[in-house]
Formats: C-alpha cells, sequence, structure tokens
C-alpha cells in the first residue's frame, strides 16, 4: 500500500527515477529549457529548486552536496557560476513549466520546464514595473469610484476654465429670442 506517499514514482524503480532526475536537471542546468511530460516536469521542479538554492550560497560543501545529486561536474560549475548569479536575488520559484500540445505517440501531455531568468523574449517584452504594495483586502469598488469622481472632478474644472476662457459675444438676439418677441407682442 502507498499510504502517505505523496511523489510520484513515475513508473520507475528507485535507481532508475533517481538517475532520470539527475539527468534531467544536469540537462536543464545547462540547456536552460527542456521538453519533457508534465508529471516528470513537475516531480524534476521538486528536485531541481532546492539545488539552486544551494548554489546561491557557494561553499565546498554545497557544491560537494549538489555534485552527489547531479553527477556531472560541467552542470555543477554551469550552476554555480552562471545559473546562481541570476538567480542571487530571487526568493523561489526559479523554474516555470509551459504546457504543450500533447505527443502524438502516445498522448502523452507534454510541458517545457525552463529557468526564469534565462528567458530573454519574456524579460525583454515585460516591462519593468515600480514595485507598489498590493493589499489582499477588497476594496476595488471604493476605489474605482474615489477614481471615477476625481475624473469626473477634473472635467467640470476643465470646463469651467474653458467657458471662462472663451471669448465674450455681442449680445445680439438670436432668431429664438426674436421669435419669442414676436409672439408676445402679437398676444
Amino acid at each position: 500500500m502507498r499510504h502517505g506517499k505523496k511523489f510520484n514514482h513515475l513508473g520507475r524503480t528507485s535507481s532508475h527515477r533517481k538517475a532520470m532526475l539527475s539527468n534531467m536537471a544536469s540537462s536543464l542546468i545547462l540547456h536552460k529549457r527542456i521538453q519533457t511530460t508534465v508529471a516528470k516536469a513537475k516531480e524534476l521542479r521538486k528536485y531541481v529548486e532546492p539545488l539552486i538554492t544551494k548554489a546561491k550560497d557557494d561553499t565546498t560543501h554545497n557544491r560537494r552536496v549538489v555534485f552527489s545529486y547531479l553527477q556531472n561536474k560541467e552542470s555543477v560549475k554551469e550552476l554555480f557560476d552562471e545559473v546562481s548569479s541570476k538567480v542571487g536575488n530571487r526568493p523561489g520559484g526559479y523554474t516555470r513549466i509551459l504546457k504543450l500540445s500533447n505527443r502524438l505517440g502516445d498522448n502523452a501531455e507534454m510541458a517545457m520546464i525552463e529557468l526564469v531568468d534565462f528567458n530573454e523574449l519574456l524579460l525583454s517584452e515585460a516591462p519593468k514595473k515600480s514595485k507598489t504594495r498590493r493589499s489582499r483586502r477588497g476594496g476595488g469598488a471604493k476605489k474605482a469610484a474615489a477614481e471615477t469622481t476625481e475624473a469626473v472632478e477634473e472635467a467640470v474644472v476643465v470646463e469651467t476654465a474653458a467657458t471662462e476662457e472663451a471669448p465674450e459675444t455681442d449680445e445680439t438676439p438670436s432668431a429664438e429670442a426674436s421669435d419669442t418677441e414676436e409672439k408676445k407682442d402679437a398676444e
């Protein structure tokens, strides 16, 4: 029985699963993006994110711990040199999983897992936002109402300023005024 065993075994023995995740993590670190199934990508995320967190602190002990997981000198070097410098100020969430269409052979759900800070396309498109405090409370209706009242007040101020600045016209009676005067005279 599998009571309380929460992680996905991926249909493999323990040694096969560890070797597969190690190889996938090495490939992800070296290539910055790999394509795999959704289930494997979710397990890989749980496997590789603690390793990236360890890489933030470059000590001999951390290098040896990460090497015991990855078993690949090049990927350890890449992780501690290039990847850790880019994710140094990020508090977590180093990977992104993007779902793709199903695989043709067996209709398996496919996904692309990538390191977040290495996607130049998304980094260049996203405008830099200034940090604003966000509240978790509601109050959106109050805020929207306040903004609309401010906009109405500004419009009224602009309208009154425009009428005050308008040049004064000659006070000649208009055609409607002369019509009303003629009706009064007729009575």
